[in-house]
């Protein structure tokens, strides 16, 4: 039972490090998401800020109405006293007090309308800019991993170019010993053209002062001097 037991931990072990490596491969597109879901309960929430400040208008609208019809009743019962009807009086100031308690309920729901209202502005407003550093945070890790793979691409090029490279440049050295090769053929076929043509013999009588020779400024200047 209790083998049975680890081998049910080391599947759910593994099971987490599996789960871990997709998150981890995945982390910034998971990222980004997260980004777009933000934006999308952000824009959710500006919509309720609008219904509460909506409601926060009609609240604060039907107060005026309610403190402007007290004040309305409040000049009947006046009148009605000052005519001695107190009876009337009387009925004018019940009245009143249930406008007093309506506009009790109004001035209520209207402060509470507004403290919501403005904790919504300012959690609004701190996650807009959580949210643009999260962009600019996600651009950045965007250009470093392009830069990243940009940079391992390059170094697993030039790992697998090396054996490459080598025979590059073993061709390139054959290359320069044929033409070497080549060259040096051709300087022994004009060398040896040289020693069995009759140029070679010639200017070898030419050397031992037989046969025509050749004249030179000096000769000629000695020629002309000798006469």
């Amino acid at each position: 039972m209790s083998i049975f037991r680890k081998i049910i931990t080391a599947v759910r072990g593994g099971a987490r490090e599996a789960g871990e490596a997709v998150v981890d491969a995945n982390s910034t597109r998971i990222f980004e998401q997260e980004i777009r879901d933000s934006e999308k309960h952000i824009t959710i929430a500006k919509r309720d800020l609008t219904e509460v400040m909506a409601k926060q208008m009609q609240a604060a609208r039907e107060l005026g109405q309610l403190q402007a019809s007290i004040k309305e009743h409040e000049g009947y019962a006046v009148q009605a006293l000052n005519q001695g009807n107190e009876a009337l009086a009387i009925e004018v100031a019940e009245k009143i007090a249930e406008l007093e308690s309506s506009a009790a309920d109004q001035q209520q729901a209207n402060e509470s309308y507004l403290k919501s209202a403005d904790r919504l502005k300012e959690l609004i407003k701190k996650s807009e800019r959580q949210l643009t550093d999260y962009k600019r945070q996600l651009s950045m890790v965007k250009t470093t991993e392009s830069v990243q793979k940009a940079t391992s691409a390059i170094t697993d090029n030039f790992t697998a170019s090396n054996s490459k490279l080598l025979n590059a440049k073993d061709s390139l050295e054959r290359i320069k010993q044929k033409q070497a090769m080549f060259d040096d053929k051709l300087k022994a076929a004009e060398t040896l053209e040289s020693e069995n043509g009759d140029s070679s013999l010639q200017s070898k009588l030419q050397e031992a002062g037989i046969g025509t020779q050749q004249s030179s400024a000096q000769s000629i200047l000695d020629r002309l001097k000798s006469k």
